[in-house]
C-alpha cells in the first residue's frame, strides 16, 4: 500500500477570498497530492488547507505553498483573533498509513531547511520534531506572536531552528513539526463577553488541570459580536469532543449563558463523530466496525 502524509498548513489569510484561493491553485498543483478541504474564518482572519499525499509530494506542495503565501500575505497588515506569527503559520505534518513519525519528523525539517535557503523564511520545529522540550508546545513557539518575535528571537533559548535570529520582513516565522492527528473544534456562546469564554477555557484545558488532551482559549467573533472557546482536541480517545462540548456548555449555564453552536473546522474521524453519537443516543453494546453500514463497504 502507497505512503500517505496528511499535511494542515493554516495561513493568516481568512478576508481576501481572492488569496485564498491562489493557495488552493498551488495546492491542488503537486502531483501525488489531493487537496480534501479549506476553509476560512474572517474572525480569526485565518485558513486552514487539509492535504493528503505521498511524503515527496506533501513535503513539496508545503514548500510552495508556505512560498506563494509569503508572496500574497504582509503580516504587517495582518490582524485577527487567532494567535499568529507567520504568513504560513503552523504547518503539521501527520502520519496516515505506512508511515511512521520519524518519517513525517524528516518531512518537517527538509521543508524547514528549504523555507530558510529558498526563501528566507525562518522556523520552529515543534511537536514531535522539538529540538528541545520547550518548544514542543505550539502555543508557546508561537507566544509574542508577529509582533514581539523579533525581540523573542534575541533571547538565549529562542534562536530558530533554522534561520538567523530575525523574522522575514512580511512572512513573520513559521512553526513546522511532526504530529498525532487532532481535532480543531470550537464552540461558540450566546454572549459577547469574552470574560466568560476565557474562563471556560481555562478550566477546561489540560495545562490548567482541565481535560488531558485538550488545548483551548477564549477568543471574541468580532462580525458577529459572539464568545468562542476555541479548541485543539489533540487525542479523541482520552478527551472525547462530547465530553469537552458538555463541560463548556455545564460551564457557560453557571452564568447564564447558552451554547449557539459548535463548528468543526478541517477534518475529523469518522470514529470520533460516531462516538457523540453513541453517547448522546445513548446505544447500548454498540459496535463500530459491525453496526456502521460504511466499514463494510470500503
Amino acid at each position: 500500500m502507497a505512503k500517505i502524509v496528511e499535511c494542515i498548513p493554516n495561513f493568516s489569510e481568512g478576508r481576501v477570498p481572492e488569496r485564498v484561493e491562489e493557495l488552493a491553485v498551488v495546492a491542488k498543483s503537486v502531483p501525488g497530492v489531493s487537496l480534501l478541504d479549506y476553509s476560512s474564518d474572517a474572525s480569526h482572519n485565518r485558513s486552514v488547507f487539509t492535504l493528503i499525499g505521498d511524503p515527496v509530494g506533501i513535503a513539496e506542495v508545503a514548500f510552495q505553498l508556505c512560498k506563494k503565501a509569503s508572496e500574497i500575505i504582509d503580516m504587517t497588515k495582518h490582524s485577527g483573533e487567532h494567535p499568529r506569527m507567520g504568513a504560513t503559520d503552523v504547518i503539521p505534518f501527520v502520519p496516515i498509513r505506512d508511515v511512521s513519525i520519524d518519517e513525517c519528523i524528516d518531512i518537517s525539517e527538509q521543508v524547514a531547511r528549504r523555507l530558510w535557503l529558498e526563501v528566507g523564511i525562518p522556523s520552529f520545529l515543534y511537536e514531535y520534531s522539538a529540538s528541545s522540550p520547550d518548544r514542543r508546545n505550539l502555543a508557546e513557539v508561537r507566544k509574542g506572536e508577529f509582533e514581539g518575535m523579533p525581540e523573542k528571537l534575541l533571547q538565549d533559548n529562542w534562536e530558530p531552528d533554522f534561520g538567523m535570529r530575525e523574522i522575514h520582513p512580511t512572512a513573520g516565522i513559521t512553526a513546522i513539526g511532526a504530529r498525532p492527528p487532532l481535532i480543531a473544534y470550537n464552540v461558540n456562546l450566546d454572549t459577547s463577553n469574552l470574560d466568560i469564554a476565557k474562563i471556560i477555557a481555562r478550566k477546561i484545558r489540560g495545562s490548567s488541570g482541565g481535560f488531558q488532551a485538550c488545548k483551548a482559549i477564549g477568543i471574541k467573533l468580532e462580525d458577529r459580536n459572539v464568545a468562542q472557546v476555541s479548541m485543539n482536541l489533540v487525542n479523541t480517545e482520552i478527551t472525547p469532543i462530547y465530553e469537552v462540548f458538555d463541560a463548556i456548555k455545564h460551564e457557560a449555564k453557571c452564568y447564564g449563558v447558552d451554547i449557539l453552536g459548535s463548528e468543526l473546522i478541517g477534518l475529523a474521524s469518522a470514529k470520533s463523530l460516531i462516538d457523540c453519537a453513541e453517547h448522546y443516543l445513548q446505544i447500548e453494546n454498540f459496535d463500530y466496525k459491525r453496526q456502521v453500514l460504511e466499514n463494510h463497504l470500503f
